[in-house]
């Protein structure tokens, strides 16, 4: 297990290409210059040492050099112990809805950014709470099993879009049928889902099922991203719109929050609903709900005593550089009896 401790220095990585840019800008102006001046046979005889491979590989082990002192500034650290800790926290499920109208505009970026931001606000002012994420569409898919691992549920988050499921609709009772395999420990006495939806679409009987879920000691919470009023479903290439989505009668589709079922959802799982417009409201709500539930202590393991790793990439650097230092731009004796460059 490793950390990243300065991520923002890995923006001096594009350095590099304004380096190679640079070089090759120079390379070309040099070799105009030249052919202005001289006869390329005429300039072999008049500078026989000077190597163009050289250059290059002067410039590569510099530019090598560059990345492992800007990875050594981040500073990336090992975990050398595992050891296990006590918590108390929440089980908290995640049901996203990845269906196509999730891609409507009606709410910015779109539906699908939007419910994936709230998630991730959320799942960034949890403190002990272990997690997990499902996606579904005309089906449910387990994205990530109950967690404590933070980092692995947002990058899991990140990576969900339409696609990931082939069969459309929006099926909130397989989503919350398969919630109920998540809760593993038979002692929790809060299990908290979350159904960030636009709630259209739906298959079943919603209510009933999600009675069912109350029975078994799920508390279910909706979260709507949309609006009443709607919108188009964009069909994009390279993310551009080519065109919108439309029925059998050749009319564009108008996707509406469907706000009254997922009122329904959570009334009968003794949940609420939340309004997923205000990305403050709904984190500050969240927050509120989770803190005042009755916490579960539960043991994890984790890495601890964390340890600096900077120093072998700046050694590694500084030995690039010692290297750069020694190769010359023109042809040496001792090379010339190698002829690694095949300059014979």
């Amino acid at each position: 297990m490793y950390v990243l401790e300065e991520k923002i220095y890995f923006w001096l990585l594009l350095v590099i290409p304004i380096i190679v840019l640079l070089f090759v800008g120079v390379l070309v102006w040099k070799n105009t210059t030249q052919k202005k001046f001289a006869e390329k046979h005429l300039l072999k005889r008049l500078s026989p040492d000077q190597s163009v491979l050289k250059s290059i590989l002067k410039v590569t082990v510099a530019c090598l050099a560059i990345a492992f002192m800007i990875i050594g500034l981040v500073n990336p650290k090992m975990g050398t112990k595992l050891e296990t800790v006590k918590r108390e926290g929440v089980d908290v499920v995640f049901a996203i809805d990845v269906s196509k109208s999730m891609l409507a505009e009606d709410i910015a970026p779109n539906r699908l950014d939007k419910a994936k931001q709230l998630v991730t606000q959320i799942v960034n002012n949890l403190a002990s709470d272990r997690v997990g994420i499902i996606a579904y569409a005309g089906s449910a898919f387990p994205q990530l099993p109950i967690t404590t691992d933070y980092a692995s549920a947002k990058m899991f988050l990140q990576s969900m879009n339409t696609d990931i499921l082939s069969s459309q609709g929006t099926a909130i009772n397989e989503a919350i049928q398969l919630a109920k395999t998540y809760y593993n420990d038979e002692e929790q006495t809060n299990r908290v889902l979350f159904i960030i939806s636009d709630g259209e679409d739906h298959e079943g009987n919603v209510g009933a099922i999600a009675k069912d879920a109350a029975a078994e000691g799920i508390r279910i919470f909706t979260i709507g991203v949309g609006s009443a009023k709607g919108g188009p479903i964009p069909i994009k290439r390279n993310g551009v719109v080519q065109n919108y989505k439309k029925n059998n009668q050749g009319e564009t589709v108008i996707t509406r929050l469907d706000k009254n079922t997922l009122q329904e959802i959570a009334d009968q799982a003794n949940g609420e609903y939340i309004d997923g417009r205000s990305t403050n409201k709904v984190i500050e709500k969240v927050t509120s709900l989770l803190h005042n539930m009755d916490k579960k202590e539960f043991e994890t393991k984790q890495y601890a005593d964390f340890k600096d790793q900077f120093q072998w990439f700046l050694g590694i650097a500084l030995f690039l550089l010692i290297l750069d230092v020694f190769l010359l731009e023109r042809k040496t004796a001792w090379l010339k009896k190698l002829n690694l460059f095949n300059e014979r």
